[in-house]
């Protein structure tokens, strides 16, 4: 099974990387598959690659849903 999560970008290093976080975890991340990120947003990660950009409604929900299933420390 694979797992995507949502993660929020809190540095754009240059055209095909960034750092992001999740739950705390601070992660440089390739972001080739996505176009023009800013710091804010969120996109789904999957092995390291973002795959697509996703609403914040949606992020968070799902950071919380993962947070109450124990599977983040806290939703951020």
């Amino acid at each position: 099974m694979c797992l995507a999560i949502p993660v929020q970008i809190t540095e754009v290093l240059d055209g095909t990387r960034a750092m992001a976080s999740a739950g705390g975890i601070l992660r440089e991340i390739d972001t080739t598959l996505v176009d023009d990120l800013q710091v804010g947003e969120y996109v789904i990660l999957h092995v390291g690659y973002a795959l697509s950009r996703l609403n914040e409604q949606e992020a968070q929900r799902t950071l919380q849903a993962m947070a109450d299933a124990g599977l983040l420390e806290e939703a951020s």
